[in-house]
């Protein structure tokens, strides 16, 4: 294990907290600061994990705040923002069909209602018509094979 000075703790706590792999936080202090901690060092710098759960307070609170910062920064970040999503997607649709790949703009403007239509976010909602609430209906059994004999004389 690598002797760590004040500055490359610093260093790979706050990469750790913007969500860098160990790897690349192990990699990344090699690269900039000449200093070869394996993973498993670096590793002990996150109070996420298993690892790191006897960092001290000074170091978790660190890895805290940057984590907040980072999360918030997210907004500041243009390919984050939907409207600047879709502005891309209208200019690589309109020269795939400069060059006559229609397959390509096909393929952008689904993309793009998959965009728009909130198929990339977490959130989901199942709603009846008009938006109202799902209505339900409560039926005894021969309701149920009446409907059933209906449907099946249509099929």
């Amino acid at each position: 294990m690598a002797t760590l000075n004040d500055a490359a703790k610093r260093f790979i706590v706050q990469a750790l907290a913007c969500y860098d792999t160990p790897s690349e936080v192990s990699a990344a202090l090699k690269e900039e600061m000449g200093v070869d901690a394996p993973r498993t060092q670096v590793a002990q710098y996150d109070p996420t994990k298993a690892a790191g759960a006897k960092l001290s307070k000074k170091w978790r609170d660190l890895f805290d705040d940057t984590r907040k910062k980072f999360r918030e920064a997210v907004s500041e970040i243009p390919i984050a923002d939907q409207a600047f999503r879709l502005r891309s997607l209208g200019k690589i649709y309109d020269r795939h069909m400069a060059r006559g790949n229609v397959v390509a703009a096909a393929a952008v403007l689904e993309q793009a209602a998959k965009e728009k239509g909130g198929m990339f976010t977490n959130k989901r909602e199942v709603s009846g018509p008009n938006g109202g609430p799902i209505q339900q209906v409560t039926m005894d059994k021969d309701e149920f094979a009446s409907i059933a004999q209906e449907m099946l004389k249509k099929v």
